[in-house]
């Protein structure tokens, strides 16, 4: 989701990529963020806020204390769209920004419009692996360890 997430706010302005581990950081890089953070290392935050003096929005597919942490570099009134909770509990958002709530007729307009974008080549999925089906428990313990860069396919 993150990587079609850069592609898509690319579009729409300055990007900050936070991942684990530079295989991910180059991936955002390549992508089109303009900067990248590891979010496994100390420091982090107060390197995204001297390089952009605090963030309009923050997508996080993470929650647990990284979404913590993403959400405190909101400005006031900045806005969290919540997707995922990879590194904990879901991230509960703050009074002081505005949580951003799809419909389910806007997500459905949404993807209709990711697949179009897609189709016309302006959206690239990232395919990490392609694994066998008999090999999904590996699979998805790589996937949970947050090993994978991209997406991994089974394969029947």
């Amino acid at each position: 989701m993150g990587s079609l997430l850069v592609q898509l706010a690319r579009a729409a302005g300055r990007v900050v990529g936070a991942a684990g581990g530079a295989a991910k950081r180059e991936m955002a890089a390549a992508l089109g963020a303009e900067l990248t953070v590891d979010y496994t290392r100390p420091g982090w935050t107060g390197e995204v806020r001297a390089a952009t003096g605090g963030l309009d929005v923050v997508f996080d597919g993470v929650g647990g204390d990284i979404g913590a942490a993403a959400q405190g570099l909101l400005k006031d009134g900045g806005r969290i769209s919540v997707y995922g909770m990879a590194g904990g509990p879901m991230t509960v958002p703050d009074p002081r920004v505005k949580a951003v709530a799809w419909p389910a007729a806007d997500l459905r307009e949404l993807a209709r419009a990711a697949l179009a974008e897609a189709a016309a080549g302006r959206l690239r999925p990232v395919i990490g692996s392609v694994v066998p089906l008999e090999s999904a428990a590996a699979a998805h313990a790589a996937i949970e360890a947050r090993t994978v860069v991209g997406k991994t396919l089974l394969r029947p």
